[in-house]
């Protein structure tokens, strides 16, 4: 249940139904009206000054990629002084593919190039990541994003795709010329994957650094402090769940994964209350 519920303002089933459009074309008309009627927006984010907010978005990919809409309710926001960073979950299991992995990285660049926000990426069911097949690479490959070259020596020739091996390639080019893409991990019942992703969101929109000044200087030097080594980051998800020649599986699902966070257990409440605004416009 959210506090503040777009769908109090506008719903996909109402527009679908009134201007007979599809799922797609409902949504991004949704997101147009919202666009369009942030003073009702705002009406709602008013009644709760001093919290932390969380805006669970709608998964189409092309609001993100080229469409303006969420754009400018992101800039809207950022201009109500809402200190915003982008937090966008990709399937693990996406980096078994060299095709669908291309794509993905493809889509996320897209996504930072036109949101224009601090962005967190992130292969969410890590957890689940071999279960597809066994991965041709270390998960840190995939995770920092390394030499794509080896991506593509990983394809598999058949007549469906052989012939837009060529092209995939100049897409690898594209996205190494940009050098911006990399993600974080996070399996969502394991409690110290959860905190770890909160700590690296809580760096992007700048929580962790508070907004006095003379607590800047304590919050840069806890961050530095807590700095991580990029083998380090992804270590737990290679003794977890990924399998290797000369050890045996990966350990089921949820057999080495910590207790959840009980209630009052929490290390670190984000805030005395997150509330979270929905974008999720069904009825």
């Amino acid at each position: 249940m959210c506090d503040v519920d777009i769908s109090d303002l506008v719903t996909v089933s109402e527009v679908m139904d009134s201007l007979k459009l599809g799922p797609n074309g409902g949504l991004i008309f949704c997101m147009e009206y919202l666009e369009k009627n942030m003073d009702w927006l705002k009406s709602q984010l008013d009644r709760y000054k001093d919290h932390y907010f969380l805006f669970d978005c709608p998964g189409q990919v092309e609001l993100y990629t080229h469409h303006t809409a969420i754009k400018n309710i992101f800039a809207q926001l950022v201009k109500w002084d809402f200190r915003l960073a982008s937090v966008h979950l990709v399937d693990s299991h996406y980096c078994s593919d060299p095709t669908k992995f291309i794509a993905v990285l493809l889509t996320s660049l897209a996504t930072m190039l036109q949101v224009e926000l601090p962005h967190v990426n992130v292969l969410s069911k890590v957890d689940l990541i071999q279960q597809f097949g066994k991965l041709p690479f270390n998960i840190d490959f995939y995770t920092e994003v390394l030499d794509l070259s080896y991506v593509m020596e990983a394809w598999k020739d058949d007549p469906l795709t052989s012939k837009f091996k060529k092209f995939n390639e100049a897409l690898c080019g594209v996205i190494e010329d940009y050098s911006l893409v990399s993600f974080h991990t996070l399996a969502i019942q394991d409690r110290e994957s959860v905190l770890r992703l909160l700590k690296t969101v809580d760096k992007a929109n700048g929580y962790i650094f508070g907004d006095k000044e003379q607590d800047t200087l304590y919050g840069l030097m806890s961050s530095a402090v807590g700095a991580e080594f990029e083998y380090f980051k992804t270590a737990d998800v290679r003794e977890r769940y990924m399998a290797d020649d000369e050890t045996e599986k990966p350990m089921e699902e949820g057999e080495a994964v910590k207790p959840a966070v009980e209630a009052g257990e929490a290390e670190k409440p984000a805030v005395e209350a997150a509330e979270a605004v929905g974008m999720g416009l069904a009825s």
